[in-house]
């Protein structure tokens, strides 16, 4: 039986139940609105299911494999299996609790849950589409419209997703083997984050980058130090080279063929090739044109600080309001929105946003580099921690990396840091802390960090950067 078309109406309505999304959802409700989640696929985006989340848990699981292999220099001998059928169940066991969690906590504050797809009729109405044959759709009348569709990995023309030969990150973390040679297009932080785990597994990774250098818009210093791990993890590269096209050989394998600068062409045979060149917004399937609503040639739709379009009572956040595409960015765009459709004068004021690469090193950045400080009209001073200098980080047998602080030399306000070493996700909170505070080198120079910690670093670089440091040159 089809089931026709229903109207219903909503003060609220969010389309797309990712970070941006759910979080949207819940301060809305929490606020007093009527509020309705439309989601497509799955409850928490492509982050917990297809992203973040899935591809820390193999970071973290290939880590273990890994540390174990090569932990003789610290007495311990070990020959581990991966069986990657029962890593991929515990990787998902984790996406499933969280994706239950985030629908069990838009249930509990009260947030009206509707599967299907949202396009726009007109300024006050949205149509859903529900997934399935007979399925029918329902028309939702809005007061206000959140946006957080999120982005899908961006194809490059005749290497389109086949799921078997040619691999988004979404089919790469649902893979059930260990390919024995994987070829990945592409060294930004997705790329390499996943070349790694599946160097770790065991796998020969081969990696084009069509520019110089891994971590495009990282410092030559932080890129260095993860292509020199990945280098040692048998991870080979092939700089200033595109992908330019892809066949199938007899034996089920690929050759992949790639161009430089001056036309000359190289060869590459994998099982397979990871495809990982970026991400773009999703916003073609909105029916934006039903509102007058258009997003630059990047998909990407311009917002204030309030999270509003050009639309008053529309907003965007997350991946479709642009860069940076971040989880917790997104999070913070939707309180923020969800917060203004209810009255409130809320803004998005955040003096720095951090940022996270889980490859091996970790990289943790925020706010500033000395360069950008300098562009910006600041006179910085920086200060510097090597971790070969921190006890914590040789007792966890890791010696490449660094802390560096930056910050203004007249004032000593904090500006920005960028940290290169195991848990380097987690100690850069505390400079994004200082600096939302408004502090000063000397209030972290000046704060007793426990001993032995990775965290003493950061306390280091910053009394370097007063001429201060006990334990660096």
């Amino acid at each position: 039986m089809v089931v026709g078309d229903i109207t219903t109406g909503t003060e609220l309505l969010v389309i797309g139940g990712g970070p941006g999304g759910y979080v949207a959802a819940i301060r809305g409700a929490q606020r007093g609105l009527d509020t309705t989640l439309v989601e497509r696929d799955a409850y928490g985006g492509t982050c917990l299911n297809h992203g973040c989340i899935p591809s820390k848990a193999l970071i973290s699981a290939s880590d273990v494999a890994h540390d174990a292999r090569e932990a003789e220099d610290m007495g311990v001998f070990s020959d581990p299996a991966v069986d990657m059928d029962a890593m991929t169940d515990w990787k998902d066991g984790v996406v499933t609790r969280l994706t239950r969690g985030v629908e069990s906590l838009c249930k509990s504050a009260g947030v009206n849950l509707v599967e299907g797809t949202a396009e726009f009729v007109d300024e006050e109405t949205a149509r859903v589409a529900h997934g399935g044959e007979g399925q029918g759709s329902e028309t939702i009348a809005f007061e206000h419209a959140i946006v957080a569709t999120g982005s899908r990995p961006i194809e490059i023309p005749g290497f389109e997703f086949d799921g078997e030969h040619i691999l988004s990150s979404r089919a790469a973390l649902a893979l059930e083997t260990v390919p024995d040679e994987l070829l990945v297009v592409g060294a930004g932080y997705i790329g390499m984050e996943l070349s790694t785990v599946f160097a770790k597994l065991g796998a020969e990774v081969t990696v084009v980058e069509m520019l110089e250098d891994v971590l495009p818009g990282y410092e030559d210093d932080v890129a260095e130090v993860v292509r020199e791990r990945a280098a040692s993890l048998g991870i080979d590269f092939a700089f200033g080279e595109a992908a330019s096209d892809w066949e199938e050989l007899d034996d089920g394998r690929i050759r992949v063929a790639t161009t430089d600068e001056d036309d000359r062409v190289e060869e590459y045979h994998a099982d397979t090739c990871l495809v990982a060149v970026g991400r773009e917004p999703v916003t073609d399937t909105l029916g934006l044109e039903n509102i007058d609503l258009d997003p630059d040639e990047n998909g990407i739709l311009a917002t204030d600080e309030q999270a509003r379009t050009d639309l008053d009572h529309i907003f965007a956040v997350g991946d479709v309001a642009g860069e940076p595409m971040l989880a917790h960015k997104a999070m913070a765009e939707g309180e923020v929105a969800a917060e203004v459709a209810a009255g409130e004068p809320a803004a998005l004021d955040h003096q720095a946003i951090p940022a996270a690469v889980f490859t091996d090193p970790e990289i943790g950045t925020v706010g500033m580099t000395e360069a950008e400080a300098s562009e910006a009209g600041f006179s910085p001073v920086v200060g510097q921690m090597p971790l070969r200098a921190n006890g914590r980080a040789l007792t966890l047998n890791e010696r490449e990396g660094f802390v560096r602080i930056v910050a203004d030399a007249d004032t000593e306000f904090l500006l920005g840091a960028q940290i290169v070493g195991p848990e380097a996700s987690e100690l850069v909170a505390e400079v994004g802390l200082g600096i939302e505070l408004g502090a000063r080198l000397e209030d972290i120079a000046g704060t007793i960090h426990t001993h032995p910690t990775l965290s003493e670093a950061v306390h280091e670089a910053a009394a370097a950067a007063r001429s201060e440091a006990i334990h660096t040159r």
